[in-house]
C-alpha cells in the first residue's frame, strides 16, 4: 500500500497539464484517499509506543497524509477536498491528539524529542504534525467556511 501511495504521489507531483478526464480520475482518487485517511488517522497514535514503532497501518496513514498534502496543493483537486464533510475536522482532531500525545510522554510526537538522536530524525512520523498543519492550511486556502471552522 505504501508503494502504491508513492506511485500516486509521483503522478500527482508531475508538473504537466492534465486533461479533464485525468482530473476527474484524480478527484475520485482524492476523495477515496481522504476517506481512507479519515478512517485510519488514529492509527498514527500507535507510534507513541516504542513497541508499535513500525506499525504498518500507521506508516500507510503517514504516506496518505503526504499524498493528500500534495493533492490539496493542486487547485483542481483542492475545491473537492475542501468540501468533503468532516475532512477538515478529522485533520484538526488528529493534530490535537498527536500534540497531546507528544505532551503526555516523550515519543516521536514530542517536539524536543526529534532532536535527541539520529534514529528519531529518520522516523517516518517526524514531520507528521507539520504535514497536518499544511493540510489544514491548504483546506482553508481561499475558503471562508473552512477558515471559520478553524
Amino acid at each position: 500500500r505504501v508503494t502504491l501511495l508513492e506511485l500516486i504521489m509521483a503522478k500527482v507531483s508531475e508538473n504537466h497539464p492534465v486533461t479533464s478526464e485525468e482530473m476527474n480520475v484524480f478527484v475520485r482518487h482524492a476523495e477515496f484517499l481522504a476517506g481512507c485517511f479519515q478512517e485510519k488517522c488514529e492509527a498514527v497514535l500507535k507510534l507513541t509506543s516504542a513497541a508499535d514503532a513500525e506499525d504498518e497501518e500507521a506508516l500507510v496513514t503517514i504516506r496518505l497524509l503526504d499524498v493528500l498534502c500534495e493533492m490539496t496543493s493542486n487547485n483542481g483537486q483542492l475545491e473537492h477536498l475542501q468540501a468533503l464533510p468532516g475532512f477538515l475536522e478529522t485533520a484538526i482532531d488528529t493534530l490535537r491528539l498527536t500534540h497531546l500525545a507528544g505532551k503526555q510522554a516523550v515519543n516521536v510526537f514530542t517536539a524536543t524529542h526529534a532532536m535527541t538522536g539520529q534514529e528519531e530524525i529518520s522516523h517516518p512520523a517526524v514531520g507528521f504534525k507539520s504535514h497536518l498543519i499544511r493540510l489544514i492550511g491548504n483546506l482553508c486556502y481561499k475558503n471562508k467556511e473552512n477558515q471559520d471552522k478553524v
